[in-house]
């Protein structure tokens, strides 16, 4: 099995931590990994601000890039979901079909194909989980509120392995933090106002660490974090899972 990690490009620029500690994760898994050099973006932020037909080259691009490997893993469920949902609107070649088929958020390749069960490392902090809207409600990763108010999911489900961890159960744990991409530029107001929401939740269940699969939300709520001056911490469950500590 050869894999190609897919690291998208805010995570390439702004937290390429994520980036080495989902590598180094795989490879102490013995996976064969490989980083295609040429990668770019996956077009996804031109796409949410309704320039999708010049994300065309962008997807063909990502095809060439990614087509040759058995699986594509990225840290980043909104990536994830941006390829198999949205490279519908290129000709569905064989390799297109297989790129759409073969590329899996981070956690959810770790329990789906290499079944995962535990991670033996040790985080000793009280621990918040954000779920993505993309993670949630287009991967499927976790249950939602409305279903049931037990909180559980792929990702929740390896954290509970981890040694001396403990898990916020939070009031509302599967509500946005408004950051929605390019929603938090064209409506910064609600976004600010949702993330300012989002992080008063944690802050009342005493979270000490804020984590989640996808780095853009925890950007988000950092900066708010940050702006109020409060003594939460965030980090992404690549880095947790990979035994990175503070």
């Amino acid at each position: 099995m050869t894999i190609g990690l897919f690291i998208p490009c805010y995570v390439d620029q702004f937290f390429p931590q994520e980036g080495i500690a989902t590598l180094q994760l795989l490879e102490k898994l013995g996976l064969n990994v490989e980083y295609p050099i040429l990668q770019t973006c996956c077009g996804q932020p031109m796409a949410n601000s309704g320039f999708e037909k010049s994300s065309v080259c962008v997807y063909e691009l990502f095809v060439k890039n990614f087509s040759m490997y058995d699986y594509i893993v990225t840290p980043t469920g909104s990536c994830a979901y941006h390829v198999q949902k949205h490279f519908n609107k290129i000709n569905q070649t064989p390799e297109v079909v297989k790129v759409r088929s073969s590329i899996f958020e981070l956690v959810s390749f770790l329990t789906e194909v290499v079944n995962t069960t535990e991670i033996a490392v040790s985080f000793p902090y009280q621990v918040g989980f954000h779920q993505s809207c993309h993670g949630q409600r287009g991967l499927g990763l976790s249950n939602a509120s409305e279903v049931t108010s037990h909180q559980d999911g792929q990702a929740i489900r390896l954290l509970r392995t981890i040694k001396d961890i403990k898990l916020t159960q939070l009031t509302r744990p599967d509500e946005c933090c408004g950051f929605g991409g390019t929603f938090c530029v064209s409506e910064e107001a609600v976004s600010a106002r949702m993330g300012i929401d989002r992080i008063a939740d944690h802050v009342r269940n005493k979270t000490e660490v804020i984590t989640g699969g996808d780095m853009s939300c925890l950007m988000h709520l950092d900066g708010i974090i940050k702006r109020q001056r409060l003594p939460i911490k965030v980090k992404h469950i690549a880095e947790i899972l990979n035994g990175n500590n503070f």
